[in-house]
């Protein structure tokens, strides 16, 4: 029974000794655990920080001022040139951040107040930092000029920002508008037109083109008690605009066809009366 005893208890202490080893053994390696995460996240915030004050992820402090090409993309401007948008950068500041944090709302803002823009958006890269502005630019629909011959000196937009001045115009040529002649300082004056008069003169345009078969060279409104309209076959007479001469215009063709047999005595057609007249 002794014997017995003596062994049961050198079998427990070997035991205790095996879970005091256990437990010494999960401390360390609880404390090398614990210090691996540490290190590791000390390496972790020192890379991102380190990472953070790239050059690659900041513009350069005179990116605006200068213009730098390499920097700056523009992109869709077609009426808007480049010298006005270097005027406007030269005065937006640069903060030093990160180009993910770079507040370029002041920008945006800035070019979205010009007339020709209808939108705008900044997309920003890294490595190297540089943006890209797209810009959604209104599409030109109404010219105006106080004379066909002369260069239109405003142009009305679809959403009805009106545009003038050398910085925009004129419009490139691949832009097709309808030319209304107008003084702009007596009877209908343009700059006070909102999209109503546009979609009206819109309207107004496409029926004459339609009845027609002809394609209008400019909508004379310089005396709008008096209205002219020219196609390349006659000038047409419409006097007064009003709810009427929708009906009138579509009498055109019935009376184009007598133009041919007079040849080039017809002065205009004469649309101000209930029937249609040829003045010669």
């Amino acid at each position: 029974m002794e014997e017995q005893e003596i062994t049961s208890g050198e079998e427990l202490v070997k035991v205790k000794q095996e879970e005091r080893k256990i437990r010494k053994s999960k401390k360390q390696m609880s404390f090398l655990k614990r210090t691996l995460r540490f290190f590791t996240g000390l390496f972790i915030m020192l890379g991102i920080v380190g990472c953070s004050m790239m050059k690659g992820w900041y513009l350069p402090l005179s990116t605006f001022e200068k213009f730098d090409t390499e920097r700056i993309y523009i992109v869709n401007n077609h009426i808007v040139k480049i010298s006005t948008l270097k005027k406007i950068m030269k005065e937006i500041p640069i903060t030093r951040a990160p180009i993910y944090l770079t507040n370029l709302n002041n920008l945006r803002d800035a070019i979205l107040s010009l007339s020709p823009v209808e939108n705008v958006y900044i997309r920003r890269y890294a490595f190297p930092a540089r943006i890209q502005i797209i810009i959604k630019e209104a599409t030109p629909i109404i010219s105006i000029s106080p004379d066909a011959k002369i260069s239109p000196v405003a142009v009305f937009t679809q959403n009805g920002s009106l545009i003038s001045g050398k910085e925009y115009l004129p419009l490139p040529e691949n832009y097709k508008t309808i030319l209304v002649l107008s003084y702009g300082n007596k009877g209908d004056d343009y700059h006070d037109w909102d999209l109503t008069k546009i979609r009206e003169i819109e309207k107004l345009t496409k029926y004459i083109e339609t009845f027609s078969g002809e394609k209008m060279e400019y909508l004379d409104l310089r005396n709008p008690q008096d209205v002219y309209v020219k196609i390349p076959s006659v000038n047409i007479r419409l006097g007064k605009i009003d709810n009427k001469i929708y009906d009138k215009i579509r009498l055109i063709p019935s009376i184009l066809p007598q133009i041919k047999t007079v040849n080039n005595k017809v002065k205009y057609i004469d649309l101000r009366w209930d029937s249609v007249f040829l003045k010669l």
